[in-house]
């Protein structure tokens, strides 16, 4: 009976960051920014990565790559988020949340996966060298970028066909600026219990995995740079891995503290400004940190433009 009874509804409704129209105008034009920013500078990465001989390396290969996704699941988010601020009725389709909900999480599960392939290459590089351009061929390379999008598609086909098994019979109204799985989850009306173990399980494994490639690949990088007799070399050494261990830091940092804290800790209000980071925010500051702390990209930046405007 209580099947038969449940509404069917077309569209959900997403609250956004604010109720406010004032506020909404001003979140428009920072975001608008901000992305412009983000497809600007990831593309540009791309686009450098590609037309420099001084960057086509295995390590500049992966950038690229994360510069991929950090475009194409910051696209996923803003296009739709920027119009919502403008518009008074937030709403979005059925099919449309659904497929919003898996290419982000895809995309979000590669970088995760490609973070760790990029840990993976600068332990190869520094503690075995003499063996970096057979262990890191381009066949290699293409095969982890393509295990790494297979296992990101893989891990998310598998909570999103469990959002598609959810009932909402009471509500059609998402707290949030986007169709992500927990809020989805706290609006469902049948039992989660299932959805939630997928999810943890999918979560864990994932981003479980790649720490663990990450820590064990820097403790290795960390005892071999400091048994390194010259402070040139060490300081080399940890100037090639600062802007990767950046990066690492803010997006697995804001991932642990979103899927990982206590249930008695969760809140949606919090939940909305950390999805905020690590989907409109990180995307725009990975391609940043590499510009800025990469003496490669630096100098690659300045043969493209003309000028020695970025201090080699």
């Amino acid at each position: 009976m209580a099947v038969e009874n449940c509404t069917v509804f077309a569209d959900f409704i997403l609250l956004g960051l604010s109720g406010r129209q004032d506020v909404q105008q001003g979140l428009f034009v920072l975001f608008l920014l901000v992305y412009g920013i983000t497809v600007i500078a990831n593309l540009g990465m791309i686009l450098l990565i590609n037309v420099d001989p001084r960057l086509h390396t295995p390590m500049y290969y992966f950038l690229s790559n994360l510069s991929f996704c950090d475009v194409c699941y910051s696209s996923t988010i803003s296009p739709k988020m920027l119009a919502d601020f403008l518009s008074e009725h937030k709403k979005i389709p059925y099919n449309l949340c659904v497929v919003q909900l898996f290419f982000f999480g895809a995309f979000a599960a590669v970088e995760c996966v490609m973070l760790s392939v990029m840990a993976y290459d600068r332990y190869v590089a520094i503690c075995n060298p003499l063996l970096y351009s057979v262990t890191m061929s381009r066949r290699a390379c293409v095969q982890l970028v393509a295990a790494a999008y297979t296992a990101g598609f893989i891990d998310t086909t598998i909570f999103t066909y469990c959002a598609i098994r959810l009932s909402f019979c009471n509500s059609n109204v998402i707290n949030h600026f986007f169709c992500d799985f927990p809020p989805l989850l706290a609006l469902s009306t049948s039992d989660t219990t299932i959805s939630e173990i997928a999810l943890t399980v999918s979560c864990s494994c994932m981003v479980g995995s790649s720490v663990i490639i990450v820590l064990l690949s820097y403790s290795y990088i960390i005892t071999t740079i400091l048994r390194m007799k010259s402070t040139e070399g060490r300081r080399k050494a940890f100037s090639t891995c600062a802007s990767h261990l950046t990066a690492v830091a803010i997006f697995y940092g804001t991932l642990l503290f979103m899927y990982f804290r206590p249930n008695s800790s969760y809140s949606m209000d919090t939940d909305k400004v950390a999805s905020v980071f690590y989907t409109v925010v990180v995307p725009m500051l990975n391609p940043l940190i590499y510009s800025l702390r990469n003496q490669d990209v630096k100098g690659a930046l300045n043969k493209a433009i003309g000028t020695k405007f970025f201090s080699e």
